[in-house]
């Protein structure tokens, strides 16, 4: 997936290693030292942006944070990792483990991402496609040895059905756009409030405290509210009443929600194959008909008009 479209696996990676190194005693700053030494590929200046202010004493979390800025299309993730990171250190949770788990999270949703734009690709294909149906018209009715593009641009009933046409078009161009919008995934992160409420018991913070824990990390890292508050509330009370530790509940949650937003990508990707025909119908066969086939029988009927 381009980098444009927010490739989740370059920094998925840059997260494992980083839990390599601390897991096997390298200090936060030095690991990001090292990763920046190394470092490659679209979020080399991002990695290396971390370590430098890690280097001047600058907290860690608030790095990664200042560098999402760099990367409109990847910034929630990288958000992300600053809430997880600021959260782990605020909780006492151990870094590695929180790390290695954040980089299977975030594997997961650079595959569902690529699998929702192998969905959507055929959709955007035929979008594209439909469009040049006008021109084709045109260049048919010259090919006929018409003067289409006269009659268009020179007769008033063929300014009229090009103003119509052209009109017709953009709208459709418009709408198409909208449509293929509508069915991108929309969070980069889901599941990411129930990852961090994870991370925060897992190191033994109560819940009051994990709680403070992940909404002071998410004011921190500028991370909007998920909409996972309820699911949030659900788990701990089950976990309550059955008297079994909150964090694996959580991370079970946290992949059901990620579960849910691929197929929810893949149901809107299904169902714009359908919708785009609305276009199609309403806007690009009728600018088909005024663009292509209107100048064509008004130049026949002109030709014989003038040759009676």
């Amino acid at each position: 997936m381009p980098e444009q479209r927010g490739d989740l696996d370059p920094l998925a990676s840059v997260v494992q290693r980083l839990g390599v190194l601390l897991a096997a005693g390298v200090a936060p700053a030095s690991g990001w030292a090292y990763l920046a030494e190394a470092a490659h590929g679209v979020d080399a200046e991002r990695v290396r942006a971390v370590a430098s202010a890690a280097a001047t004493g600058e907290t860690i979390a608030d790095a990664i944070a200042s560098a999402a800025d760099s990367s409109r299309a990847t910034a929630p993730a990288w958000r992300g990792l600053a809430a997880a990171w600021h959260v782990a250190t605020e909780a006492g949770a151990p870094l590695a483990p929180t790390l290695a788990e954040l980089a299977t999270s975030l594997r997961t949703l650079a595959q569902n991402q690529r699998d929702a734009q192998t969905a959507l690709a055929a959709p955007a294909a035929t979008a594209r496609m439909v469009m040049v149906l006008p021109v084709i018209g045109i260049v048919f009715g010259t090919a006929l040895g018409f003067d289409v593009l006269s009659t268009l641009f020179g007769t008033p009933p063929g300014m009229i059905c090009l103003a119509i046409g052209v009109a017709l078009m953009i709208v459709a161009r418009w709408w198409n756009r909208r449509l293929i919008a509508s069915a991108r995934p929309k969070r980069l992160t889901p599941g990411l409030g129930l990852d961090l409420m994870a991370i925060a018991v897992s190191g033994g913070a109560s819940i009051p405290r994990a709680r403070a824990a992940v909404a002071e990390a998410r004011e921190r890292c500028g991370l909007p509210d998920d909409g996972t508050d309820a699911a949030l509330d659900e788990v701990l009370e089950l976990s309550r009443r059955a008297g079994v530790p909150a964090a694996g509940l959580l991370r079970s949650e946290a992949a059901e929600e990620r579960r849910v937003a691929r197929s929810d990508g893949e149901r809107k990707a299904a169902t714009l194959a359908v919708t785009l025909m609305l276009p199609l119908g309403l806007c690009i066969l009728p600018a088909f008909m005024l663009l292509g086939v209107a100048p064509l029988l008004i130049s026949v009927i002109s030709s014989t008009v003038v040759s009676l």
